[in-house]
Parts: structure tokens; sequence; C-alpha cells
């Protein structure tokens, strides 16, 4: 019998319907990260790196990128990582790349990793906590949990259609 994908991350959210802002923010955050993690758990590796569409989005790439973007904006604006460089076009390109050796479980391991690095770092700042950027001058943890929220939000999106396209599969627990 198969094991039912658990729905805690959405339960969560409706736990959270009273709770104050930050509760808020990383409930619906969490829930759009589990939601992109089971759009591409399930299917073969081949599937997972399927086209559907004319650019190369693919499932295991919107894992990747997603992974690359949780570095990017708590990993190195967030802590102000000077050692790491602010990410070009090229940069976010590539980031939809899978290599020949990445599997989709080491994708999603990497994934789950830099999401829990992310909850790591943002849990000792307050929401108000600002740090300068490069093209906008400064902005707030609250601004990029929102970011966040709209980025990941989008690719698990279209990870939804690339599902259905793939297999049928509809719904924000598959």
């Amino acid at each position: 019998m198969a094991t039912l994908p658990s729905t805690e991350p959405a339960q969560a959210v409706v736990r959270a319907a009273t709770a104050d802002e930050r509760q808020v923010l990383e409930a619906f955050l969490d829930f759009l990260r589990a939601t992109v993690v089971r759009k591409a758990q399930g299917l073969s590796e081949q599937d997972v790196r399927r086209r559907h569409v004319p650019s190369s989005t693919t499932l295991a790439g919107l894992v990747r990128h997603l992974t690359v973007v949780e570095r990017n904006w708590f990993g190195r604006v967030l802590t102000q990582d000077q050692a790491t460089a602010p990410p070009t076009e090229e940069d976010a390109e590539r980031s939809f790349a899978v290599g020949d050796d990445d599997t989709i479980e080491s994708l999603i391991a990497a994934y789950e990793q830099a999401c829990a690095e992310s909850r790591r770092i943002a849990a000792r700042l307050p929401l108000d906590h600002e740090v300068p950027h490069e093209e906008i001058a400064a902005l707030s943890l609250r601004w990029i949990y929102i970011h966040m929220i709209e980025e990941t939000a989008r690719h698990a999106g279209q990870a939804d259609i690339l599902r259905e396209l793939t297999d049928g599969a509809t719904g924000s627990v598959v």
C-alpha cells in the first residue's frame, strides 16, 4: 500500500489562521516548499527531467532552482555573506540545469537541507531585521519571506502543471 504524502504543511497553514505574522509567513512558505517536493516525488528520473514546455523548465530543474534561490536569499543576502557574489541573469538560467549525476532524491535532499538552513538563519532574527542590498538599498526579513512565498508559489504552480502533464496527477497533496 502506498504511503500518502503528509498533509502537515497544509494543516499548519490552517492552524496559523489566527497566529502571529511570523507563524503565518513560515506556515505558507513551508506549505509551498512541501508542495514543490511532493510534485517531484514518485516519478522516474526520466519523468522529472521531461520537458513539456518550450523552455528548459523541468520538475527536477525547478527543485534545483529553488535550492539556489533559498541559498541566495537566506544564505547570502540575509547573512550578508560577502564571499558569495550576487547572482547574474546567466546564473539564474543555469540554476535550472540538472547534471547527469543528479537524481531527484539528491535534488530534493539538497532542497530540504537548504530550506532547513533558511529556517535556522531566519529563526534568530526579527521580521524587521534589515540588511543592505545591492539593487534596492535595504530590505527586511519580512520582505524576504514574502518574496520567497511569491517565488516558491510561482514555481509550485509550474510544478503542478508539469506533474499534470507527466502523469495526470493534480492537487496540492500529489
